[in-house]
């Protein structure tokens, strides 16, 4: 079905899929604040490396998926119709247990971001990335990702601020 498919191949690629494949959806879900987008996020990538699995040198397959994933995410932003403003003004509301709201208040406050400072801030601190590995990983240079990690944090800092006392929950 996918061309030249082995037994050990397929043994490597399932391996690698469910040894990595909860860290790729979290990475998705941080990017673009959708469940069952990040799911599909991955899953194309996923697909995409084990097509290019022969080419992928061992103990590099996480960071090629990885950057499979975020060349999607980009892909999908660029083509997103735009929100209507009307839409992206409406308050979030406080609905559900505190550890399901603080999950979703991080979501909300990376949602915030510009578009780049939440790819950096998503690989730099929940990926644990370092400034050259993620400045590789979106092609721009560390100068850009320390810049973007700074003002990023600074702003999420004031909106986590905010939200703490009662602007935004």
């Amino acid at each position: 079905m996918f061309g030249s498919s082995t037994p050990t191949r397929d043994t490597e690629f399932a391996d690698f899929v469910r040894t990595s494949s909860r860290s790729l959806t979290r990475t998705a879900y941080l990017l673009c604040g959708d469940r069952a987008l990040a799911d599909d996020l991955v899953q194309e990538a996923l697909l995409k490396t084990y097509l290019a699995w022969r080419r992928v040198r061992p103990g590099e397959a996480t960071g090629y998926t990885r950057r499979v994933l975020v060349n999607l995410n980009i892909d999908r932003w660029r083509r997103r119709p735009p929100v209507p403003a009307e839409l992206a003004e409406q308050p979030f509301t406080d609905q559900g247990p505190a550890q399901v709201d603080d999950r979703d208040q991080i979501v909300r406050l990376l949602a915030g971001l510009p578009t780049q400072q939440r790819r950096v801030i998503v690989l730099r601190y929940f990926d644990d990335l370092s400034e050259a590995a993620t400045a590789e990983l979106l092609g721009i240079s560390t100068g850009a990702v320390k810049s973007a990690s700074s003002r990023g944090l600074a702003a999420l800092r004031q909106h986590y601020q905010m939200a703490d006392e009662g602007g935004l929950r």
